[in-house]
């Protein structure tokens, strides 16, 4: 057996071919070739389930219980495996609690180090508080002037009302003879009258000292006498003393202050608040310890929204505009409403925007507290009733509806669907108990460190390492506290390795291309190619060597500045003695690659097959290799002739400000193929899909998500529709499929019962449906396949035997079309289909548009859940293409190339730019070169990623971006402009 090389015999996986594949070992292998030539049934659903599978199956038969078994790929043999660790694009937890920060570590160092060497502060009036023994203090003590006259007291009533007689009383019975009462000493046997509506703060004076020094500066002070008062003002003040310089006013005071504290603990005796001690979990938002008692650490709150509650400012409250009291069923608080208005004098058929605040916040809140107002309805008898009641107001009815129903029906789906989350009250969404909020290192709490983008952070670190930009992150410690270093020698030993840690995991997230992101966003909110990139990070964090790699396209969302760096992080770990094999489209990434392998030559029943394997420049001069023609530039998608001018009208959205916008006025010239560029988080998404296009979809279709904060949006009048085309899936179950997505399984369904077998049986295009009863086998209930627990075992799925996993029962599969049941055209590739259904033209038109978007090989009932992100973007466009156009239609889509081949990437271009022509607007954000060339008009955001972010670099056509100076898109697309 060769050690050199990864070799897979007899792979025939989905489409695969019976192929063989040597894989060179401790390489960069690149997998490419068209969308659906095989590439992820290789990588993933080959190689890497049979990694996992050998793996599982040394365990022991309990441990396996909990891992599950994977399924055996189809494959004759495998020579060479490694163990296999797969970072696939999919999301990170979609759990509020995970963050950036957590996901990756870092936040867990974090908590370390500010738990060690923070100091801590009083939340309240932010002095710094620190704990000291009983000998600290008396060393502080004997640090005083010479000649300094003290007083150590014992804080016994701080800044409380009453006469306090019996304090006075237990301070003589304890033997104390003096007291100190508001700043006056007084003899404890005096009568001491007080105020009692006064505040007052009363101190027993414990002992009274003189600094002396001896001879060589030693001090003279009895030691044990003072230690002894020290230990006796902290007993009776509960851990807490102080120490008064009483001296004559022109005796210099080093310390600064008249009055200096102490405690044995985390207390502020100015504010008398003590803190717990600072452990790790005091700063996890995951933990009672640490988490916001008012959020429970979410630093969000869900409560009611006014813009929610009335979505329509046209609408009067006589025609609905309080949306959840707008329900016939609602008659009851349509009374009360009406009833308020009246007492109040509030118009209610004005629109709802014509309402003044003050009558707006009456109906929303409710009244003043004692009015009572007379309500008139009509009950279920039909019998008119009159009574008197207070207006408690819509939005603290639906609180009070939401704190006491028991129904999670009525808690979720219908009192949630008024309710957005808001920054939690308390806490401002930083998810922290104040006390954590007040330890600081080097000035900056655990939140305000979190809030840093990881460039940012990294500075915060080498800084306190005392360390350069240009110094190696992981470089050896010394023993001594750099001089650069703002910490002191014990903080430089406790901290060391920490931050060690901390550098070295933000610097894997830098080379990777998440530099602009911050530690504390929800992990939840990463796109697919940056969760993956997170994953990426961590793995070189862990320094595995001999392991087999397998990523999906890790390019993906990056701008071509990035790329260098994402390209030496693969060499990295390679370079640790790891295999590491990808699947990806992007050039440069080929380019790099020790080795690369093209899939094809067709997609789906067409491709499988092993076109050209070699170095890059072999399969660039492989004549058979469509993707050796793209590299080598035999073919290339050409530059458009002539850019458009478009309608001449614009959309012009004013004002953004939304993350990291920087009030950011934008034109979208319309009649245009427009793409939207910048490096990775500039602010991209931030700018078209969280503010223009749900301002868009607020404004035309009163959707209820709120967008992004704006000023004003102007050219509304010259759309009809928006249509956000993303690359979420179709369905999320396996009943979803293309053809039922489309539209294209209904006119399937009713040829079928209109053929003469299926009217003479009396069917209707319902007994064609798997869904529902009547045509589908009842046995696996139209899944095709039946599920069997096997305990410790992986569940098996083994078709049905009564359908033979066709999902029809008998009768329904009596009927056919051409010879073909209706289970064998859920079977067909789209190819097959636009044959066989060449005279049906409401058929074939649909099938025609799955071809043009470059889905000629998937099947009409292939599972929604096996289709990819791209793959489901493309099913979505093609039932926009179906649809009649109004020629005033924003198409918006993020991303479109994502898992496409050069020569897909020209299909799609054709598509798009079809839909320009007939009068619409394209609206794409994109990195890919091959795109923003074709484009009309190009905004470049920048100039960098995160709080550096947020601008318009240059906007114009692709040529005027490339001449830019400053516009890293620019020196990138003028390569591609000039490179025929």
């Amino acid at each position: 057996m060769a050690h050199d090389k990864l070799i897979v015999r007899g792979a025939r996986e989905h489409n695969l071919k019976n192929i063989t594949v040597e894989i060179p070992r401790d390489k960069l292998v690149v997998i490419t070739g068209l969308s659906g030539s095989g590439k992820s049934s290789l990588a993933f659903d080959t190689i890497y389930a049979e990694g996992q599978r050998r793996y599982v199956e040394s365990l022991s038969a309990y441990a396996r219980q909990f891992l599950g078994l994977m399924e055996k790929p189809d494959v004759d043999q495998i020579e060479g495996l490694s163990p296999a660790i797969s970072i696939d694009q999919k999301g990170t937890s979609r759990n509020p609690r995970s963050t950036v920060g957590t996901v990756t570590e870092v936040y867990d160092y974090l908590r370390l180090l500010f738990a060690r060497i923070g100091q801590a502060h009083c939340p309240q009036c932010g002095r710094l508080i620190s704990r000291q023994t009983p000998q600290q203090i008396v060393d502080a003590i004997a640090e005083y002037p010479e000649n300094s006259r003290l007083l150590i007291l014992a804080p016994l009533v701080k800044d409380r009302k009453g006469e306090h007689k019996n304090v006075f009383e237990d301070v003589r019975k304890a033997g104390f003879v003096r007291v100190r009462v508001d700043g006056e000493v007084h003899d404890v046997n005096d009568e001491i009258e007080l105020d009692r509506y006064k505040v007052h703060s009363i101190e027993a004076v414990v002992d009274r000292v003189i600094v002396r020094r001896g001879e060589n500066g030693q001090e003279s002070l009895d030691l044990t006498r003072l230690t002894d008062s020290v230990e006796t003002a902290l007993a009776l003040g509960g851990g807490v003393m102080t120490v008064a310089d009483v001296s004559d006013s022109d005796l210099p005071d080093s310390t600064g202050s008249r009055l200096r504290l102490f405690s044995e603990h985390l207390s502020c005796a100015a504010c008398g608040i003590s803190l717990p001690a600072i452990e790790p979990r005091t700063f996890s938002f995951n933990s009672p310890h640490g988490a916001c008692p008012t959020c429970s650490g979410l630093g969000t709150q869900m409560e009611f929204d006014p813009d929610l509650i009335a979505p329509d400012p046209e609408l009067s409250l006589a025609d609905g505009a309080l949306h959840p009291w707008s329900r016939d069923t609602a008659t009851y608080y349509q009374a009360l409403v009406e009833a308020a208005c009246k007492h109040y004098g509030i118009p209610t058929h004005a629109p709802w925007q014509q309402l003044s605040r003050k009558q707006q916040e009456i109906i929303l809140y409710g009244g003043k507290r004692g009015d009572t107002i007379k309500v008139r309805y009509v009950n279920q008898q039909g019998q008119q009733r009159q009574y008197e009641t207070s207006y408690e107001g819509i939005i603290p009815n639906l609180q009070r509806r939401y704190r006491e129903t028991t129904s999670e029906y009525i808690r979720g789906e219908f009192l949630e669907r008024y309710m957005t989350n808001r920054p939690c009250p308390t806490c401002q969404g930083k998810r922290l108990r104040p006390e954590a909020l007040a330890v600081t290192v080097h000035g900056l709490n655990i939140e305000e460190v979190t809030r840093m983008a990881v460039s940012e952070a990294l500075d915060w670190v080498r800084a306190l390492r005392g360390s350069s930009q240009e110094a190696h992150d992981s470089a050896s410690l010394p023993e001594e506290v750099p001089a650069a270093s703002p910490l002191s020698q014990r903080e430089w030993i406790i901290a060391r390795q920490v931050l060690k840690e901390i550098q070295a995991r933000l610097r894997f997230m830098f080379d990777v291309g998440l530099d602009y992101i911050t530690l504390n966003r929800q992990a939840g909110t990463l796109s697919g190619g940056e969760a993956q990139r997170i994953r990426l990070a961590t793995q070189i964090g862990s320094q595995l060597m001999g392991v087999l790699y397998i990523l999906d396209e890790p390019s993906i969302g990056l701008h071509q500045r990035d790329n260098a760096r994402l390209i030496r992080t693969l060499y990295d770990l390679r370079d640790l003695g790891n295999t590491v094999l990808v699947v990806e489209h992007d050039e440069e990434t080929m380019q790099a690659a020790d080795w690369l392998i093209d899939l094809g030559p067709g997609a789906g029943e067409h491709g499988g097959e092993v076109v050209a394997a070699g170095t890059p420049a072999e399969v660039a001069n492989d004549q058979a290799s469509l993707t050796g023609a793209f590299l080598s530039r035999r073919r290339s998608i050409p530059i458009p002739a002539a850019r458009r001018i478009g309608s001449g009208k614009e959309l012009i959205l004013r004002g953004a400000s939304a993350n990291n916008l920087r009030r950011l006025d934008v034109r979208i010239p319309l009649g245009r193929f427009v793409v939207v560029t910048g490096v990775s988080g500039s602010g991209k998404s931030t700018l078209v899909i969280d503010t223009l296009y749900h301002a868009l979809a607020q404004r035309l279709y009163r959707a209820r998500q709120k967008p992004g904060p704006f000023e004003t949006l102007e050219g509304l009048e010259h759309l009809d529709k928006v249509i956000d085309i993303d690359q979420s899936p179709i369905g999320r179950t396996p009943r979803s499929n293309p053809a039922t997505y489309t539209d294209l399984f209904t006119p399937i369904r009713k040829l079928f019962a209109n053929l003469p077998e299926a009217k003479v049986r009396g069917y209707t295009p319902g007994r064609f449906s798997f869904n529902v009863k009547g045509g589908r086998c009842e046995a696996c209930q139209g899944d095709g396949i039946l599920r069997i627990e096997m305990q410790f075992l992986p569940d098996v799925y083994v078709p049905c035997e009564v359908c033979q996993g066709k999902r029809y029962n008998r009768e329904a599969l009596e009927v056919v079309y051409k010879g073909k049941s209706i289970a064998d055209v859920l079977d067909m590739t789209v190819e097959e289909a636009l044959d066989f259904f060449a005279n049906i033209s409401s058929i074939h038109s649909r099938l025609q548009t799955l071809h043009r978007v470059g889905l000629s090989y998937i099947r009409l009932g292939q599972p929604a859940t096996t289709l990819s992100g791209g793959e489901a973007q493309r099913v979505k466009l093609s039932k926009e293409l179906s649809r009649r156009a109004t020629g005033n239609t924003l198409y918006i889509l993020d991303e479109p190339t994502t898992g496409l081949h050069f020569a897909d990437v020209e299909k799609l271009l054709h598509v798009l730019h079809d839909l320009v022509d007939r009068g619409n607007t394209v609206l794409v954000i994109e990195h890919n070169l091959d795109v923003i060339k074709a484009a009309d008009w190009v905004i470049d955001m920048g100039p960098e990623g995160g709080g550096k972010g947020g601008k318009i670099v240059v906007e114009g056509t692709p040529e005027q971006v490339a001449a830019h100076p400053r516009s890293y898109t620019g020196q990138f697309l003028y390569k591609a402009l000039h490179s025929f």
